[in-house]
């Protein structure tokens, strides 16, 4: 069985999903961002390759799978990743738990 490769786009993106503006080892997720539908590593990357402005998931697409783990590859709901408590529900990788920090810039409030 081979393993399906989800592209994601950025700046110095590595095959975790680490970017040149987010490095750290729990730094392994990726978003899909509405407006593209095309996953980055982060807002900046978005910011830096994308040539419009991101559109944020509305509450009613929360269950839209929209976050991709780095480490196992596979893809979560925004509602999974909001409530998996930085730790991945399929592989239990550790995510940046800063990330939450960023949720306005993806998802709306």
């Amino acid at each position: 069985m081979t393993e399906r490769l989800i592209p994601v786009s950025g700046v110095e993106v590595d095959s975790k999903t680490k970017c040149k503006h987010y490095r750290t080892q729990k730094d392994i997720i990726a978003i899909k961002f509405k407006c593209c539908n095309t996953y980055y590593p982060c807002h900046t990357c978005h910011d830096e390759v994308a040539d419009h402005d991101p559109i944020l998931w509305s509450k009613n697409e929360w269950n839209t799978k929209a976050v991709l783990c780095g480490e196992c590859k596979n893809e979560l709901t925004i509602l999974q990743y909001m409530n998996c408590q930085s730790v991945c529900p399929h592989c239990r990788a550790s995510f940046n738990a800063g990330c939450q920090n960023h949720y306005h810039l993806y998802f709306e409030g």
